[in-house]
């Protein structure tokens, strides 16, 4: 029959002599495909057929990419437009995982160097600025990986580099929301807690926050090696698979939420009883002011598209996701560094 094919568009799966191959659209004509088919009448069937015929090589698609996706050649709006377009959000996307590397190492390098930081509470900071900073590490490498060569056949491409360059990617954004998680339980322990013993707390702070991202991409990378061994792992193809990653997440967030709540409660429940004042305090309600804004700030969206398929609602996910995810490596860095009237004076 005739072979996987990669056409510039579409990735065409292996056929048998004389079968039909019915696909949908390319995902990056979504964007526009209703609203151009709606203005100029075109027939918007959102599906591509191709036929492997009998000397074993693929027909042209039919109807024509112009047709089955809803846009006019003629168009302002083509694929060189969405390229465009694509390359312009990256220039965007790009900056902002830069400019948050720089905030965040200038930070980590703040509290390094002055004595006076070193505690229980900015130690776990640091640990969440290195998770943001392997966070950018990881999608600069994704980039360079998958998509430096534009003449590459995604098609076939399914290479060890390209598997650990997304493995990597899925860590560093697991280890985000533990961190995070382990921001909010620290928050919730000195609240709780009139005598905390740090060194007691933060070691076990330490091995949940590495460790169980560790684990969880250990067994996903098992079950995609032994189940669902495909491409560069950057498919949706087996939504279960990816539930490996989303399933611990989502119970971050989760977990997160009844902190945000908790805390509310206590520290509302020690303003009434005016329990707790001075310069302690204070620490208190600056921390808390940062981690009850991180919360809801991280845990919202993800919660938003979690139970929906990764084609749903592509152009709002790269906003939220890659446009002002970007930056939110900088919002910590101003929340925990920058704004902290310690460093300030320093």
């Amino acid at each position: 029959g005739c072979a996987r094919d990669w056409d510039g568009l579409t990735c065409w799966p292996r056929a048998t002599f004389g079968e039909v191959v019915k696909i949908p659209c390319p995902r990056f004509f979504e964007e526009f495909t209703t609203l151009i088919s709606s203005l100029l009448c075109f027939p918007n069937e959102g599906f591509l057929q191709r036929n492997c015929t009998q000397e074993e090589y693929w027909s042209e698609p039919f109807p024509p990419y112009t047709i089955a996706c809803g846009f006019d050649e003629g168009s302002s709006k083509g694929p060189e437009d969405q390229k465009s377009y694509y390359s312009a959000f990256w220039r965007v996307y790009t900056a902002g995982y830069a400019a948050s590397v720089t905030s965040l190492i200038t930070a980590l390098i703040v509290f390094a160097a002055f004595r006076k930081f070193h505690c229980t509470r900015n130690y776990i900071h640091m640990h969440l600025f290195v998770s943001f900073i392997l966070r950018a590490v990881a999608v600069f490498t994704k980039d360079a990986v998958l998509f430096a060569d534009e003449t590459m056949d995604h098609c076939l491409m399914s290479t060890v580099a390209c598997k650990a360059a997304v493995a990597f990617f899925q860590f560093s954004i697991l280890a985000n929301f533990f961190w995070l998680l382990i921001e909010g339980i620290y928050l919730q322990t000195l609240l709780l807690l009139t005598f905390v013993s740090n060194r007691k707390f933060v070691w076990w702070f330490i091995f949940t926050g590495w460790g169980a991202p560790t684990a969880v991409m250990f067994a996903w990378v098992l079950t995609r090696i032994h189940q669902q061994n495909t491409g560069c792992w950057d498919d949706d193809e087996n939504g279960v698979v990816l539930w490996i990653i989303k399933g611990p997440i989502l119970l971050t967030v989760l977990i997160n939420f009844i902190i945000f709540i908790n805390v509310i409660r206590i520290l509302i429940h020690k303003l009434k009883s005016q329990e707790g004042g001075g310069s302690h305090s204070s620490h208190f309600v600056r921390l808390a002011k940062s981690t009850l804004l991180l919360i809801p700030l991280f845990g919202v969206h993800y919660i938003v598209f979690a139970f929906f398929p990764e084609s749903t609602g592509l152009e709002a996910r790269l906003y939220i996701e890659l446009g002002l995810g970007s930056f939110q490596g900088f919002v910590v860095a101003l929340l925990y560094c920058f704004s902290n009237a310690e460093v300030s004076s320093k």
